[in-house]
């Protein structure tokens, strides 16, 4: 960093000159570790614009239609695209799927029936995720609520445990949820590997048992996708890792194409499927921040990696730690009380390029039991693949810093924590 910058940081950004200082040194000792990050990103773009060359993208695509969006090829060369990433045999991708939980939703509403089960494979699933299943909260039109059973199998040292998970697969077992990032759990995400071995187990049990991995996070952080091996549908949204930070909206499922087509039948109507919906203009977007995502993705991780390095050296607990493999783009630390998560939060906001100025507070988010702060200064409101910070308030009091469009910002966020921190007698 030369001294321009520094006096920069410290003039306009308001930065102690000690804490840059301290995440340079950081910086130095991890900067062996970018380039597998590299090594991963470059492998992902090609892959991108393999498929996107492979689809015969063109110009004209990015036009729209109205009404019942007939005829909408932009809207079906963007799902051909993504099958083609995610190597499945389908996809349905709509800037009409809300967020991940809504992916989520669609997925098991489009493929349980009453009378089926769904055993969630990872301990307990997303907080949102419990409410439309129905084991929290009092929402009418969960999946208990519609007669269909539920399992959850708790993680055994923050890993799957196959055996109690195969052992309890029934006959009305059909769907077994793995969700691959850690939501608001102290655990490592999952890696490639592991759900490619609770796949394979799941299958010899029993082989028509359907593997359905929420990849919220996850996505371009591995050379292989969970789809590649082995899982039946993959779920995500696209204001996090796919969407590069560009797409306005919208989420994604990718698999079988039987189950493609049942999901798009809830999605809409049934004889009516894929066929109809609008994009409201969003192609365009979608798939230039598709484009743009390895990149991205990239600069998130190491936002993440310098967090864990700093935060490890001040003698944080952190999740996932340096020498772990990673699978998602999130790194917790334990801050063990309020004051710090909420002075952590309001840091990261106030280093963001939007809404600097505003000060973020715990409230009551729908979805959540508890109050929750949430920092993002995004240019896409609630994107999570732009540096963001939040967390649920409650003991222990673990905040969730994730994204990051480019590193330097990332790394500016974390300046900002520590000069409050500093400033506020809280390290």
């Amino acid at each position: 960093m030369n001294e321009l910058t520094v006096k920069l940081l410290c003039k306009q950004g308001d930065v102690d000159k000690e804490i840059i200082e301290l995440v340079q040194k950081a910086e130095t000792d991890i900067s062996s570790q970018f380039n597998r990050i590299d090594e991963i990103s470059e492998y992902n773009q090609l892959k991108v614009l393999n498929a996107m060359q492979k689809e015969r993208l063109d110009a004209t695509n990015f036009n729209w239609t109205t009404g019942y969006g007939y005829g909408d090829v932009g809207r079906e060369k963007v799902e051909k695209i993504y099958s083609n990433i995610f190597n499945t045999e389908d996809a349905l991708v709509r800037p009409t799927i809300v967020s991940g939980t809504h992916a989520l939703s669609l997925t098991l509403f489009g493929i349980l029936l009453p009378g089926d089960e769904l055993i969630s494979a990872a301990g307990a699933p997303y907080d949102t995720l419990l409410k439309v299943i129905g084991e929290k909260g009092d929402e009418p039109g969960t999946l208990l609520e519609q007669g269909i059973k539920y399992k959850e199998i708790p993680l055994n040292d923050e890993s799957i445990d196959v055996e109690r998970l195969v052992s309890n697969i029934s006959s009305q077992t059909k769907i077994v949820l793995i969700q691959r990032s850690t939501g608001y759990s102290f655990r490592k995400a999952l890696t490639i590997e592991e759900i490619e071995m609770v796949i394979k187990r799941v299958k010899m049990v029993k082989k028509d048992v359907i593997c359905m991995v929420d990849n919220c996070y996850g996505e371009f952080v591995h050379i292989k996708e969970p789809s590649d091996v082995g899982a039946d549908i993959v779920a995500g949204s696209l204001i996090k890792n796919p969407g590069g930070g560009l797409a306005l909206t919208g989420g994604y499922i990718v698999g079988r194409k039987d189950l493609i087509e049942r999901i798009a039948n809830k999605s809409t109507a049934p004889g009516i499927g894929k066929e109809c919906g609008l994009t409201f203009g969003t192609t365009r977007r979608t798939l230039q921040g598709l484009f743009l995502a390895p990149k991205i993705v990239s600069e998130s991780i190491k936002t993440a990696i310098l967090a864990a390095k700093v935060f490890s050296n001040l003698g944080y607990e952190i999740i996932p730690k340096l020498e772990d493999e990673r699978s998602d783009i999130i790194q917790a630390i334990k801050m063990d009380n309020k004051e710090k998560v909420i002075k952590f939060c309001q840091s990261i906001q106030a280093s963001s390029p939007v809404d600097s100025h505003v000060k973020p507070e715990p409230w009551d988010m729908p979805g959540y039991d508890e109050p929750v702060i949430m920092a993002s200064g995004a240019f896409v409101e609630g994107s999570s693949i732009e540096l963001s910070a939040d967390a649920p308030i409650r003991e222990p009091y673990i905040v969730y810093l994730q994204g990051g469009l480019n590193y330097y910002h990332g790394k500016y966020g974390i300046m900002k924590v520590l000069s409050t921190f500093k400033n506020s007698n809280l390290f």
